[in-house]
Parts: structure tokens; C-alpha cells; sequence
């Protein structure tokens, strides 16, 4: 493969002025709100530079699809991917491992100000490796050089300050950019790697010490990646969760750091915790329904079906069925707390609320979330099998080919398994329906 080499020209001019200004508008995150830390940047750019951007984003999409050069271990803005495929391809691992009688230690990793601190040299420079065209290589140089941001709060306005590093957040070309820059992350790492965007996670088996080693060992290689790309790992934020039985608790480190030991890690919105029962997801889903139903209840003074409804299923249900194919609830109980809340939903309705729960979903058109899962599940493995992700689908999916004159040529098989956590994960607890 021949390499695009690029040198910059700082005579020629590309792009106006005004498109590289941006307003800084603090979004925040959490923890205390007085660190200015615990708040996103998010730049307000020009409307016109957006619109170029986007064309600028589909001929870098077109090129890098076309080339295969974004890794599959990558799920973070890319097409057909989500965080509810990035939780399934790693976990599917995870808990296979578990099943088997295996230690597993989980390494949550976190970057600190990410795409803040993204390096224009070296991404230019992997723009050009990734044999992106000169033209486009010269729009992103441009682009990038000689930006200036100021905060915007309230009406106050701070001065003018020069950028020089980083990718915006809020852009249209930010996220491309910055997976191009984190793509070659995991090159050499034997343990399994998934990113979405900058949220990387680092799995495998930890039951021998040659085991735990090879784990250690990726870790320094990621260590040296962050030192030759300029960035930084919060170490602080960096967290171990040790999974399966007779686990050792490894220490393991990053550099002379070593890395905290975790019990319960949110992930991408997930609580996962050392028993991988979702128990603890539940009750967090459950809590946050429940609040925001109390406050419909509250202040909505109409109760009619036409008003509830609608503010349940945008405001409410989705609370219950975020990424829900990965963490559905592996208990009754749990079942049943999540069911309560649309329980109590439909009963809120006005004229509804002497009648039976199902004589209420039966009125209203709607079916209990069990069977809203159920068809959740199979609509996840259709596009596993013959959909957007059947190239994910064969790494998930054990398929026996039948004689089409009797199906359709294809059969789910069963895999082996020992223990719940495996039972009830979606690429073995669906495979009966």
C-alpha cells in the first residue's frame, strides 16, 4: 500500500475565517458543579462551515468504508454500529469466558479530555497514511489551523483564545476525525479491545499468572500508544472489574500507576457489576421511571390517554429499554419491578383505572414489556443473521446449514452453557423463540 505523504502550505488560505470561530457552550456531565472540569465543551460552529463539513465527512465515510480502514473493534459513530452492539460483541465474549470456569478481569479505560488534546500533526499525518487524497487532506489541515474558541455563558462572553489541539466537539467532522486517530489503538493487543469513540474497555482471561500477564503486558502497549500520541490516560478513572470465581484480584498498572479495583461499572449507560446479573441495572432503570412518572403525575393536570400516552412512551419507556437486549433482567423480580412502572403508567389514565393491568394494555394498544423484549430480541438476531450486522452475526451466532427445500437454509444452534449469566445473554437465551 502506498502512503500518502502531505506537507502543508501555509501561504494558501482554504476556508473563511468566521468557520473556524466556535462559541463554547458548557454542558455538564457530573460530580460537582463547581469544577469547571465536569463540563462538556460543546462548540457552536458557523451554519455554512457545517453544511461544507458534511460534504468534507461523506468523502472521508465513502473512503474509509470503501477501504475497510475503521477496525471492527470500533462502535462509536460508525454505520450500523451502536453502544448496544459494542455491549454484545464484548460481553458475548465475557461471559462465554465466565461460563467456562474462567477468571476475567475487565480494564475500563479513560481518556482524559480526549478529543480535546487530539494532536493535528499526527492525525494529519494518519490521514495521509489511511491514503486519504490530497485535496481532502488539505481542507482538513486548514480546517483545523488556527481556530479560536471563547465560552459563552449566560449571555457573558469570554475573549478569544487560539486552539491548538483537538478536535471540536459538536462538529460534524470531530467524531471521523477522531476515530481515524484512535484506529490504530489496539495493534498488538492480544486481549479483546472494544472502543466506542474514546470509551475503551480491555478484556480477558486473568486464571494464571501467564494469563494475567498478557493483560499487563497490553496495558503498557496502550501506556506507550497514549505517550507517542500525545495523550493521556486519567488513571484515577481507570477501573478493574474482576469477574468468575477464583479470581485473584490482580493488581495491574499503567506506567508506575496502579489501577483501582471496581465492583460496579457504568458502560455506556449500563451498570454491569461483578455478578453480571443486571440486578443492579434494574433497579437503576426502575428508580429513574418511577421519577419521571411521579413528576408526570405532578405537574400534568390532564390525565387523559391522549396526554399520558404520549408523554409515557417518549419520556418513560425508553428509560426501560435502553440497550435493554444486552441487560435484560435475569430474575422474575426484576421482571416485575420493571412491569410496575407501566403499570403504574396506564393506570394513571383517566377512565382506565378500575380495569385489569392487561385489560388496560389491551385498551390502550400496547403489550407488556416482556413481550416488547421478546420482540426486541428477535428483531436484534434477525439483523445479526441476515441484516446490518451479519457480519458481526457470524462471530455470535453458531449456524447449522439445512436442506432449503425444508427452511429457509439456516438454524440457530444452541451453544453449551453452565451458568444463568450465560442463559440469559441474548445470543443463547433467544436462539429457542
Amino acid at each position: 500500500m502506498t502512503t500518502t505523504t502531505y506537507v502543508p502550505d501555509s501561504r494558501r488560505k482554504y476556508l473563511p475565517e468566521d468557520w473556524k470561530r466556535a462559541n463554547i457552550v458548557p454542558i455538564y456531565k457530573k460530580g460537582n458543579k463547581n469544577n469547571p472540569g465536569n463540563y462538556r465543551p460543546v462548540s457552536l460552529t458557523s451554519v455554512p462551515g457545517k453544511m461544507m463539513e458534511q460534504v468534507i465527512k461523506e468523502i472521508i465515510c465513502k473512503h474509509l468504508e470503501g477501504n475497510k480502514v475503521i477496525g471492527n473493534s470500533q462502535h462509536g459513530f460508525v454505520k450500523n454500529k451502536s453502544c448496544q452492539t459494542n455491549l454484545i460483541a464484548f460481553f458475548d465474549r465475557i461471559t462465554s469466558l465466565v461460563d467456562k470456569g474462567e477468571a476475567v478481569d475487565v480494564i475500563y479505560l479513560d481518556f482524559s479530555k480526549a478529543f480535546d488534546t487530539v494532536s493535528h500533526d499526527i492525525l494529519i499525518d494518519k490521514l495521509g497514511k489511511y491514503n486519504l487524497d490530497r485535496a481532502t487532506i488539505r481542507w482538513v489541515h486548514n480546517w483545523l489551523d488556527n481556530r479560536s474558541q471563547r465560552v459563552v455563558v449566560n449571555g457573558s462572553k469570554s475573549c478569544w483564545k487560539g486552539i491548538t489541539s483537538g478536535v471540536p466537539q459538536g462538529s460534524v467532522l470531530g467524531p471521523v476525525l477522531f476515530n481515524i486517530f484512535i484506529n490504530d489503538v489496539d495493534i498488538g493487543i492480544e486481549s479483546t479491545l472494544i472502543k466506542f469513540a474514546d470509551d475503551t474497555k480491555l478484556g480477558g482471561v486473568a486464571t494464571s499468572l501467564e494469563d494475567r500477564d498478557i493483560i499487563q503486558n497490553d496495558l503498557s502497549k496502550l501506556e506507550k500508544w497514549s505517550e507517542v500520541n500525545r495523550m493521556k490516560f486519567n488513571k484515577e478513572k481507570c477501573k478493574v472489574l474482576h469477574l468468575g470465581r477464583n479470581n485473584q484480584f490482580h493488581t495491574y498498572k499503567m506506567g508506575s500507576d496502579c489501577l483501582g479495583r471496581s465492583m460496579a461499572e457504568r458502560d455506556l449507560g449500563v451498570i454491569v457489576d461483578h455478578k453480571l446479573n443486571m440486578s443492579q441495572q434494574c433497579d437503576a432503570v426502575a428508580k429513574k421511571a418511577n421519577m419521571i412518572l411521579g413528576c408526570i403525575n405532578r405537574c400534568v393536570v390532564s390525565k387523559t390517554r391522549e396526554v399520558i400516552l404520549p408523554l409515557y412512551s417518549v419520556l418513560v419507556r425508553p428509560q426501560l429499554e435502553y440497550c435493554v437486549q444486552f441487560w435484560a433482567p435475569h430474575f422474575k423480580k426484576d421482571m416485575e419491578k420493571l412491569e410496575r412502572v407501566q403499570r403504574r403508567a396506564t393506570k394513571m389514565i383517566k377512565g382506565l383505572e378500575n380495569m385489569t393491568y392487561e385489560a388496560r394494555l389491551h385498551e390502550l394498544g400496547l403489550f407488556s414489556l416482556e413481550k416488547r423484549r421478546l420482540r426486541g430480541d428477535t428483531i436484534a438476531v434477525f439483523k445479526y443473521l441476515k441484516g446490518c450486522h451479519k457480519e458481526e452475526g457470524e462471530n455470535l451466532f453458531l449456524l447449522v446449514t439445512e436442506d432449503r427445500t425444508r427452511s429457509n437454509g439456516l438454524k440457530v444452534q444452541q451453544g453449551r452453557f453452565r451458568l444463568d449469566i450465560r442463559k440469559k445473554f441474548l445470543t443463547v437465551s433467544v436462539v429457542k423463540y
